[in-house]
Order: C-alpha cells, then structure tokens, then sequence
C-alpha cells in the first residue's frame, strides 16, 4: 500500500476544512441568554405553542403598562425532557390563561425562561426549564 498517497488525499485535507468552517450549534447556556438577577412573574392567554427541537416555545399575550397588549415569549426544554415530567403536546391549551415565573432575556426583548408555569384555571403547576433538572 502506498502510504504517501493514503495521507495525501484531499479528503484529508477537505473533510477537517469543512467540519471546521460549519456555524457553531445554535444552543446556548442559560446564562448566555438569561439574566437570573431578573426573575419575573408574568399572567397571559396563550397564544402559540411550538413544540420543537431544541427547546420548546410558548407565547401569550399579557396586558401592557398602558393596556396594550404584548406578545411574549418564552423558552422551555426539549419536549422529550417534557414528556419525562409528564408533559404532552396538549398540556397548554390555546387561550388558556397561564401565569410564569422565569428570567428575563439579557438583551432586553419580551423574551424569558420558564421555570414554572401555572395553569390559572386547573390550579395545575409544571416545571418548565433546566434549572429544574438540578433539583430533580
């Protein structure tokens, strides 16, 4: 076997060039996106569910300071962490009214963790982000 020809192939050159040149994973720490000296608790109606990969998102649009309305969204965990608490597509119901706690995005927009989420007409309460995970 030629050896020299074995390590001189472009493959060996390309394949590392084009793993490299990739964008980096689109997930993120907590701490990246989230201020935890900013924790909120924030009452809506549900507006949107997106049940995806990486992380599941919710929106709901809350009443503002001068009575408008404002959409907010929030962030879970991957909706097989979800399924493990218990949790199925169906748990949030559109137009359910849903009160959070969380964090607040570092960079300002309506955007926040879901540690907890409270479903205001069943009473029910379900844990919502990884800082969970440390106390389960």
């Amino acid at each position: 076997m030629d050896h020299a020809r074995v390590f001189s192939s472009p493959l060996h050159v390309l394949v590392p060039l084009l793993v490299l040149s990739l964008p980096a994973s689109g997930h993120h720490s907590f701490s990246v996106q989230y201020d935890d000296t900013r924790p909120i608790t924030i009452q809506g109606w549900l507006t949107k569910v997106e049940w995806t990969n990486p992380h599941v998102y919710f929106y709901l649009d809350v009443e503002g300071k001068e009575n408008d309305v404002e959409n907010w969204a929030f962030e879970m965990v991957a909706p097989i962490v979800l399924e493990r608490r218990g949790w199925t597509r169906n748990t949030l119901q559109i137009g359910e009214e849903i009160e959070v706690d969380g964090y607040l995005a570092r960079d300002g927009s309506r955007l926040a963790s879901a540690e907890t989420l409270l479903i205001v007409r069943t009473g029910e309460r379900h844990s919502g982000t990884t800082t969970q995970l440390l106390s389960e």
